[in-house]
């Protein structure tokens, strides 16, 4: 079979299981500044950006008090968090430096700039934005040539436009970036 996907297919939400419910929404809530849309009890809540339904899930339904997944195994990457412009991704860094959150990585693709964590259960996130298309690396025969370079994590909290004295916290959470 080879069909192609309708080109304005889009990715939706992703539901998370989480250890402890109330954990991981004073985190998704609090640092990056999810709205809780939907709670259902102590085994289930949806937060969302912007009034959307969600984009987030969180449940405990298999994994109440349970360990994060094992390393070397199979199963969910990372979740991929778009942000609408440079500006908003800064934002989003200088929540985390004031939280004390600490970085993966953060590495610069060409096609976009991201910043890799782990919420408190282990799960994976990349905080992204995407470069306009016309500004893409591309290949002599014009396909796409992405790369993976060290990202100038400082240079994109100036984006932030907040006082120096807010953003010296960055030598913390991106000391091995």
């Amino acid at each position: 079979m080879n069909g192609t996907i309708d080109p304005g297919v889009r990715m939706g939400h992703a539901h998370l299981k989480a250890s402890d419910l109330e954990r991981s929404l004073k985190f998704y809530c609090g640092v990056p500044g999810f709205e809780l849309m939907q709670r259902m009890g102590s085994q289930a809540a949806f937060i969302s950006a912007g009034g959307y339904h969600h984009h987030i899930g969180l449940n405990t339904w298999e994994s109440e008090g349970g360990p994060p997944p094992a390393a070397g195994t199979t199963g969910l990457y990372h979740v991929a968090i778009l942000y609408p412009t440079r500006r908003a991704l800064a934002l989003a860094l200088h929540q985390l430096v004031q939280a004390g959150i600490s970085l993966d990585g953060a590495a610069d693709h060409g096609v976009s700039e991201a910043l890799y964590l782990q919420d408190p259960d282990g799960n994976g996130l990349e905080l992204y934005w995407d470069r306009p298309k016309d500004e893409w690396p591309t290949a002599p025969d014009g396909s796409l040539a992405m790369f993976s370079r060290r990202l100038d994590v400082h240079g994109l909290l100036l984006e932030a436009e907040v006082s120096d004295e807010r953003i010296e916290g960055a030598g913390k959470v991106t000391r091995d970036l």
